[in-house]
């Protein structure tokens, strides 16, 4: 008896599961069903994945954090596509997840930047007029490499929780000074090394910018969701309205 009893549960907890997962799918599919899956290529050649929410000419390309991918941005890029912006999400050279499609090449953080100019270049072909860049940790760090291109004219560069360096991919201040977009450098205070590479990037970065360091341990995207969420969405739609509003 106690093992049927003990079948009958194990048996529940699936169908449970089961369906918990059939609803959590469902739930995707309709989120996405407003946007649509493109792919491109990085400046050096590497073939993308990505998705684009929303329609506009003002583009905001999302780039991710280590180790995370394109679907940690996929809420926020919803609620720019409800703001009147053309968002862009996708995966950095390497990057599978098995929702989102794969992006080719291998995980060398120090390239990523190129990635960031395909996107660029991708968004700019979907109509946006004019680009905006928000990347969260690595995704930071290799937008603002990439806005230090010559010649590349973007509006505004947002990080969240950017580093200086990491594994190769370098924005000190050489490359800060190439960066002429406003900057909006975000971290959380609890998050001690990123707040600190916030108020260094600040601090060797050209006019126009601003730093903002929130009472939180949140790191990247995770910003947009834990308990300064809603400080941290008002300053980076303040920021994008006060430098390319739709």
């Amino acid at each position: 008896m106690r093992r049927t009893r003990t079948r009958i549960l194990a048996l529940s907890l699936a169908l449970i599961v089961s369906s918990c997962a059939k609803n959590a799918a469902r739930e995707r599919s309709a989120d996405l069903a407003a946007s649509r899956a493109v792919t491109f290529s990085s400046a050096d050649g590497v073939r993308l994945s990505g998705r684009l929410f929303g329609r506009g000419h003002v583009g905001v390309v999302l780039s991710h954090m280590l180790p995370a991918d394109q679907t940690s941005w996929w809420d926020f890029a919803r609620e720019l596509a409800d703001r009147g912006y053309l968002a862009l999400t996708y995966d950095f050279r390497g990057y599978c997840p098995g929702d989102a499609g794969c992006s080719q090449g291998d995980k060398v953080i120090a390239a990523i930047w190129q990635d960031v100019l395909g996107a660029i270049d991708e968004i700019r072909s979907e109509g946006a007029t004019r680009v905006v860049l928000i990347g969260a940790s690595m995704g930071g760090t290799a937008s603002l490499v990439a806005a230090s291109q010559p010649d590349l004219d973007v509006e505004a560069v947002v990080t969240l929780s950017a580093p200086m360096s990491i594994e190769g991919l370098v924005a000190d201040a050489d490359t800060l000074a190439g960066v002429t977009a406003a900057k909006l450098f975000l971290a959380g205070s609890g998050d001690a090394q990123a707040a600190e590479s916030a108020q260094d990037l600040y601090a060797v970065a050209p006019q126009p910018k601003t730093v903002q360091i929130l009472p939180s341990d949140d790191h990247g995207t995770d910003l947009l969701t834990g308990n300064q969420s809603g400080v941290v969405q008002t300053a980076i739609f303040q920021y994008l309205e006060r430098y390319a509003a739709p």
